[in-house]
């Protein structure tokens, strides 16, 4: 299995070597040079495994050069009960016949993010022995608020690396912010960018592309990479968990083999949905990829359209996350769609250079059999959690009711009653002052005592790792302006 970059096709990579470097010179994307089918009765074999077995069968498929041995051992590292509060890792919860939500909050950080990086840390260690890299590896990670402390604690202490996170000044919740400025580990570097996620991200990529700057790490002894979904490493185990929720309807008798299923994704990057699609590619019976964005709904324009503009306002909402309007990983799916990587290329200059992009009319018809784009605000995400909680006592968080948001939009606008497993991306004590606010309380409390107030009001525990940030030591403070995100690098590896 070879990886290309998505403006270059004469870029060639092992997949050591993709993960290794995370984003390609030329700026595009690493991606498989094709997507491997699936055996025709994986899905059956799969649906009796457990979680992390489900993870080895798939990813091999892209990993060639891993052996069964190591996969295996990174899978039970990862997804072992140290890590998650639950042995189904993913667990499928069922509202109704036709409604099913993919719990991804349940490991160390409460978020979707750590079913891909608590994986990442294994890949990338292991590919730089492989690539026989010996220089240190400087993980550079954007966050909208869950990656960051996914990747902090994934990469926590691990040989061989450092890892610093930008994250927007006033632009996560609290939680978030509590979860990342705590971190633990002498590998560790958190600061805050003035601006937004976009700048964040921006500001990062700019890093990567910085030649002077990679040259200075080099006479240092140390190299880039990212932990961001540009990354190959983070989306490939995002697939995984698209299989295993297939496995466990079948499983559960939920769904007849072969009957195809929806799939509900709040996103903001792209990546989450995109790995539903690759789920799609390798043979699961995925029908439509419904992509709920909140007001910051570029992406809903987009599949509508055809017209990618980030020229618009910029909301700070309750759904953090996706508080997003340059969407990475839509590149990776453009690339797969127009088969053409200059094309995608010109598509990438446009964004740079306007802000905007336009694509043909043969790959927005492409785009729409397939996809399809609805966006809330933050008044109808507040109404879906309660009215959810009313009548399923099931509590979910701002970003997942924005998905259960769209649900509704779509089997409204379409009448499709298809079986739709809405993603849940993660725990709603991650965002307790939105919840609380949706159930009707008025008095927030404040700080951490705000998830005894949540405790109290759902009957609900709060989760061990939010609960433990009690009396934890604030370790970062520091804030950059986004042109001098180079001045926070240099200063950690002094």
């Amino acid at each position: 299995m070879q990886y290309t970059s998505t403006r270059d096709s004469s870029v060639r990579f092992t997949a050591s070597q993709a993960i290794t470097q995370g984003l390609s010179a030329d700026g595009g994307l690493l991606t498989p040079y094709y997507i491997p089918k699936l055996p025709g009765n994986a899905l059956d074999e799969l649906k009796d495994m457990p979680y992390q077995a489900r993870a080895v069968y798939v990813m091999k498929q892209f990993l060639e050069e891993f052996t069964v041995k190591e996969l295996t051992d990174f899978a039970a590292a990862a997804y072992g009960p140290e890590k998650f509060d639950t042995p189904a890792v993913a667990p499928v919860h069922t509202l109704n016949e036709s409604t099913h939500c993919l719990e991804l909050w349940h490991g160390p950080t409460c978020a979707f993010k750590d079913m891909a990086l608590q994986m990442l840390p294994h890949l990338l260690t292991a590919s730089l022995t492989k690539t026989e890299e010996f220089r240190t590896v400087c993980i550079l990670v954007a966050t909208s608020g869950d990656t960051g402390k996914g990747a902090l604690e994934g990469f926590k202490d691990v040989k061989g690396t450092r890892i610093l996170v930008f994250y927007p000044k006033d632009g996560v919740s609290a939680v978030q912010e509590l979860q990342m400025v705590t971190q633990e580990g002498d590998n560790v570097g958190v600061a805050s960018v003035i601006g937004n996620f976009d700048d964040a991200q921006t500001g990062v990529k700019r890093l990567f592309s910085d030649e002077a700057l990679r040259e200075e790490l080099d006479k240092r002894g140390f190299f880039f990479s990212s932990a961001n979904s540009i990354n190959w490493g983070r989306v490939l185990p995002q697939i995984v968990y698209y299989v295993s929720a297939y496995c466990d309807l079948l499983r559960d008798e939920k769904i007849q083999p072969g009957q195809a299923i929806n799939v509900c994704v709040p996103t903001g990057n792209f990546g989450n949905i995109l790995a539903a699609y690759y789920a799609r590619e390798m043979g699961v019976p995925i029908d439509k990829l419904i992509c709920a964005s909140n007001s910051n709904n570029v992406l809903t324009d987009f599949i509508r359209t055809g017209v990618y503009d980030r020229n618009r306002q910029f909301y700070n909402t309750e759904s953090p996350s996706m508080d997003i309007l340059i969407s990475s990983n839509l590149e990776r799916l453009l690339l797969t769609l127009t088969q053409d990587v200059d094309e995608v290329k010109g598509y990438m200059q446009q964004l740079n250079a306007t802000g905007r992009y336009q694509v043909s009319d043969k790959v927005k018809e492409k785009l729409q059999q397939r996809f399809f784009g609805y966006c809330c605000d933050d008044g109808e995400t507040e109404k879906v959690i309660g009215r959810i909680y009313a009548k399923d006592r099931y509590l979910v968080d701002p970003h997942t009711a924005v998905a259960f948001s769209a649900l509704e939009q779509y089997r409204a606008e379409t009448g499709d009653e298809t079986p739709c497993v809405v993603v849940s991306t993660a725990s709603p004590f991650k965002f307790c002052g939105s919840v609380l606010s949706a159930l009707g309380e008025k008095n927030i409390a404040s700080g951490l005592d705000v998830l005894d107030q949540l405790s109290e009001k759902t009957g609900l525990p709060a989760p061990a790792p939010l609960a433990g940030l009690r009396g934890k030591e604030i370790r970062f403070t520091t804030t950059v302006e986004k042109a001098h995100m180079v001045d926070a690098v240099l200063s950690m590896l002094e």
